[in-house]
């Protein structure tokens, strides 16, 4: 067997295995939107985990995090 060989299965595996986690993560995160639990502490974690492997997780925990830093906001303010 060949390096380069070695290097696109270990690429592979790695992309399965973050996926599979942060998968699993996510959509217990998602689960906990309706179950007891800290969802909203939950799904940014599972998309933090894809986001190291996909750039569709990276933008997503983006619009995330400037969503909850506006939310912030609005409370600070009193909703003004």
């Amino acid at each position: 067997m060949s390096l380069h060989h070695w290097t696109v299965t270990y690429r592979w595996a790695r992309r399965i295995a973050i996926g599979l986690v942060g998968g699993t993560v996510l959509l217990i995160g998602i689960a906990l939107l309706v179950l007891p639990g800290p969802a909203f502490v939950v799904i940014p974690v599972g998309l933090a985990i894809l986001g190291l492997e996909f750039a569709w997780a990276r933008a997503w925990l983006r619009k995330v995090k400037e969503r909850s830093g506006d939310l912030v906001n609005y409370f600070r303010t009193g909703g003004k």
